[in-house]
C-alpha cells in the first residue's frame, strides 16, 4: 500500500509536493513568464492540497519566495515552507557555496523577509561549504533553530558519509534532497540512511530532467498505455511506490501540467510494472 501522507519534523505533509524552480527562467534567473501565472500555478497546487512547497533563495534569485509569499500568504496551518540558502548567484551559470556562519544568518534572514513569515518551516542547506566545517555550518542553523526563526533543518546534495556525520553534530535535520528519479539512483545508500532515521527524502529532477528516453522510453509507454498516463506521472508514481520517506516536488509553470504531476499521486502500480521499471536502472 502506497501512503499519501509523511510526518516530516512531527507535521504530516502530502507526499508529492510542489517545487518552484520552473517559475523562474533559464538558470532558474529572472521570471519565467507573467507574475500573475505563477502565483494562479502557486495557489491552485495548494487547492489540489499540496502542503510541502519547496522554493529556495537562489531561484530568480528571491523571485521565487517572493512568488510564494505573494500566493500563499497568509499561509495555511497544514502548509510546510521548504526553502534553501547556501549558495549565492551571480549570474545565470554562476553558482557560489557560501557556508560561514555569519552568511548563513544573513542569507535565512532576508528568506524570511520575502517569504514575509517569522519562522521558516524547513530550512535546508543548500551545499556544504568545503571550506567552513560541517559543524560551524550546522551550529549556525542550530542557533536560528533555537532563536525560532527555523523549525527544522535540511541539508541537499550530501553523500551518506555526510549525512551520518550530521546526524552526529546535530538532531535538527529532518531532510536530505539529492538527485534521484527512475534512472538516477546514485543517492540510494543515502535513501536507506533516511528510511532508517526517519528522514524524508525530497528527490531533485524527479521526472528525469529529459532523460527518460531510449530504453526507458520504452517502458514507460508500456506502463503509461496500460494505465491511461503520461510518461512524467508513471516515472512520479514510481518514486511514490520506491519508498514511503520519499517527497516528490515536482515543478512547472504550467497549470495543465501541474494538473498532469498532481494526478500521479492516485496511480497504483502491481508487482510486475514495478519490476520492469526497477530493471531500467541495471
Amino acid at each position: 500500500m502506497v501512503s499519501e501522507t509523511f510526518v516530516l519534523g512531527g507535521v504530516p505533509v502530502r507526499r508529492l509536493g510542489y517545487g518552484t524552480a520552473q517559475l523562474t527562467g533559464p538558470g532558474y534567473w529572472g521570471p519565467r513568464g507573467p507574475r500573475a501565472d505563477a502565483v494562479a500555478v502557486l495557489r491552485r497546487a495548494v487547492e489540489r492540497g499540496v502542503t510541502l512547497v519547496d522554493t529556495a533563495d537562489n531561484y530568480g534569485p528571491g523571485l521565487a519566495e517572493e512568488l510564494v509569499a505573494e500566493a500563499l500568504r497568509p499561509y495555511r496551518d497544514d502548509l510546510v515552507i521548504a526553502t534553501k540558502g547556501g549558495v549565492v548567484r551571480t549570474s545565470d551559470s554562476a553558482w557560489h557555496v557560501e557556508g560561514r556562519p555569519e552568511r548563513l544568518r544573513e542569507m535565512c534572514e532576508a528568506s524570511l523577509r520575502r517569504l514575509r513569515t517569522d519562522r521558516i518551516d524547513l530550512y535546508q542547506l543548500h551545499r556544504f561549504d568545503p571550506e567552513v566545517p560541517m559543524a560551524e555550518q550546522l551550529g549556525a542553523l542550530d542557533e536560528l533553530r533555537a532563536e525560532g526563526k527555523i523549525r527544522h533543518v535540511g541539508l541537499d546534495s550530501v553523500t551518506a558519509g555526510q549525512l551520518s556525520e550530521a546526524l552526529a553534530l546535530t538532531s535538527s535535520v529532518v531532510s536530505v534532497q539529492n538527485r534521484f528519479h527512475l534512472l538516477d539512483r546514485g543517492s540510494a545508500a543515502v535513501l536507506e540512511l533516511c528510511e532508517a532515521h526517519g528522514l524524508g527524502f525530497l528527490p531533485w529532477f524527479p521526472l528525469g530532467n529529459g532523460a527518460l528516453t531510449g530504453r526507458a522510453a520504452a517502458s514507460l509507454d508500456t506502463v503509461a498505455a496500460a494505465r491511461g498516463a503520461t510518461r512524467g506521472q508513471i516515472a512520479l508514481a514510481w518514486l511514490l511506490h520506491r519508498s514511503p520517506v520519499l517527497l516528490p516536488t515536482p515543478g512547472t509553470g504550467s497549470l495543465a501540467h501541474l494538473e498532469e504531476n498532481l494526478d500521479a499521486g492516485a496511480l497504483r502500480l502491481d508487482a510486475a510494472e514495478l519490476s520492469l521499471l526497477d530493471s531500467l536502472a541495471d
